[in-house]
């Protein structure tokens, strides 16, 4: 088995320049371990099966470290061109970065807590995000500037999308609710219950016409968006959901849960489709690649996965962060995937 090392940095204050670190993965012989140097921990990089002619480009990975946020990163998005990086932060603040170079372009500042979600509009003009400060703010991505803020929930809103015309924002809330914006006047367009306790992640469906919300009472809800009606309630989880993604062709679902499994479910029916396990603890985030052929998922225990959705395997481990991993993200146009994590760094994993 090859082993690939990548130093884990250390933490930054965001008073100083950006430091952004690209190191070369090397390839190695040995088994996957934490090495420390000096003092220094060293994250592995791990193949964790037999390698595909498909997957070899994994081989020539490479990571940038982006450390610039004073407290734990709470979530991460690329725009639709690819060009830019958006991550929010327990320092209350939204740093947008070029994926590039990695330097960082704009701090944008405004929240009272903790900015739980960020998402970029389909078009790139617009950035939205959430927060501890029970507020969704939209803000203008080429000047910083704030647009609106919208007074959202009665407790924290976890998460948010937009929809693909990039005319609502549907969020979701610790109060039991998702509700459906309109991004021009911020007036409430609708509002989605069902749920017996709070909801950790929203979703949209690529085509527009339905969401899928997951939440702390271990099920999952696929809504009809312009109705409102509850389509279907999915049930296989053994404790808390806390994240979820539809497959680019919308015909699949995948949600990550406090069991430490991922579940894909086959959006038309509602049936399980397959468990993917190999995670130590819980399961923050999970990402859909762009052709639907790979999955990424972060966790508690510190490492990305990425899973081969044919077969069901984990293909690859990937070490580096220091702490909980909560978000993932893949670029639309490149071959970029991108994490967040409790230990306050950005790191983007170029394959």
């Amino acid at each position: 088995m090859s082993e690939k090392t990548h130093p884990v940095p250390t933490n930054r204050t965001s008073d100083r320049k950006p430091s952004v670190r690209k190191n070369p993965l090397l390839i190695g012989v040995g088994v996957a371990a934490l090495l420390v140097v000096a003092g220094v921990g060293y994250g592995v990089y791990q193949q964790q099966s037999s390698q595909t002619q498909t997957e070899a480009s994994w081989d020539n990975l490479q990571v940038q470290t982006l450390e610039q946020h004073s407290n734990w990163v709470w979530s991460v998005a690329v725009s639709s061109d690819g060009k830019m990086l958006a991550s929010s932060s327990e320092d209350n603040t939204i740093k947008l970065w070029d994926v590039e170079t990695g330097e960082l372009i704009r701090t944008i500042e405004g929240h009272r807590g903790g900015v739980l979600s960020v998402a970029f509009s389909p078009d790139g003009q617009t950035l939205a995000s959430s927060s501890k400060d029970l507020t969704i703010k939209l803000w203008n991505l080429q000047t910083g500037e704030l647009i609106r803020t919208i007074e959202a929930h009665a407790k924290f809103p976890r998460s948010l999308v937009f929809s693909p015309d990039g005319q609502m924002i549907v969020s979701s809330s610790w109060d039991r609710t998702a509700k459906l914006w309109n991004v021009q006047t911020g007036e409430l367009v609708r509002t989605f219950q069902g749920h017996t306790a709070g909801i950790f992640a929203i979703a949209i469906n690529p085509d527009g016409r339905s969401i899928a919300t997951v939440s702390k009472d271990k099920t999952i809800k696929l809504w009809d968006l312009q109705t409102g009606e509850l389509i279907r309630v999915m049930e296989g989880h053994t404790d808390s959901i806390r994240s979820l993604a539809f497959s680019p062709n919308g015909q699949q679902l995948a949600t990550g849960s406090n069991d430490a499994t991922i579940k894909i479910w086959n959006v038309s029916t509602g049936e399980l489709i397959r468990t993917l396990e190999g995670h130590a603890s819980l399961v923050n985030a999970v990402a859909f690649s762009t052709d639907g052929k790979k999955l990424a998922s972060g966790s508690d225990d510190k490492t990305v996965k990425l899973w081969d959705l044919q077969s069901g395997e984990a293909i690859r481990t990937l070490y580096g962060h220091s702490d909980v991993v909560n978000s993932v993200a893949f670029s639309a146009d490149q071959p970029i995937l991108v994490s967040g994590s409790k230990d306050r760094t950005v790191k983007v994993w170029r394959y």
